[in-house]
């Protein structure tokens, strides 16, 4: 009896333990690839868990975001643009010339870049600015919490679907916007124009799962993930 007792302990330590592998390979995608470099072609892999950003994004949303949303933005832009001459195009010339393309390249080609945008500049505990963004930060705004406070606004008073934004203009200075539905600054039908640092996703499929209709609580709990690392490190790479 006892032996039948250790041999079965010894099949179910091991099999418990690779059930609990593959349930933290599951929850996690492989960052073997990521984000810096945009291919259009290619859906980029998520660069954490989807439980990473917890209690502020919740691991369901995060899956249901990434692996449904995202990825069907995706899809449907590969599917508009095929046949086409965008298909040599990169995405920001694509974006630049928006006005003369179909509906469904403008919304799917948005939805796909700005969740790029998204994904990368967040994680758990995410840092402070570099020295350089903060002090451009209090040139253009006074301070960090007017910064906040504007960039905050923006995403609260976007009517129905949309983005926040701070991005650079043409003479690489900062500036706040939101943009409509999966619209942003690099197109020319945004009503200012330039490239993206941040972005903050607020679509109700962002934070509904946990916040409900409280948009304001998940934009208040969007600070705590910001990966600032990545903004600083986007707006040095343009202004340099």
């Amino acid at each position: 009896m006892k032996k039948i007792i250790l041999f079965a302990l010894l099949v179910t330590i091991p099999l418990t333990a690779l059930m609990a592998h593959n349930e933290r390979n599951n929850n996690k995608i492989k960052t073997n690839k990521t984000m810096k470099t945009l291919n259009k072609f290619e859906f980029p892999q998520l660069p954490y868990a989807f439980d990473a950003l917890e209690p502020f994004i919740d691991k369901m949303t995060m899956e249901i975001h990434y692996s449904r949303h995202h990825k069907a933005y995706f899809d449907n832009f590969v599917a508009a643009i095929k046949g086409t001459d965008m298909e040599k195009m990169d995405i920001e010339e694509i974006f630049a010339n928006m006005s003369k393309y179909p509906a469904g390249v403008r919304n799917n080609g948005g939805g796909f870049y700005n969740h790029v945008i998204y994904w990368e500049n967040m994680k758990a505990d995410g840092g402070k600015p570099s020295a350089k963004l903060a002090a451009a930060i209090d040139k253009t705004f006074g301070s960090m919490d007017e910064f906040k406070k504007q960039f905050s606004d923006a995403g609260k008073t976007r009517f129905g679907s949309g983005w926040a934004w701070l991005s650079v203009d043409s003479n690489g200075n900062l500036f706040v916007s939101s943009t409509p539905n999966q619209d942003n600054p690099l197109m020319d039908v945004a009503d200012k124009k330039g490239t993206p640092v941040l972005g903050m996703d607020v679509w109700e499929h962002a934070y509904y799962l946990k916040y409900q209709n409280k948009r304001p609580d998940y934009i208040d709990a969007f600070w705590n993930v910001i990966n600032w690392e990545v903004v600083s490190q986007r707006y040095e790479s343009i202004v340099k």
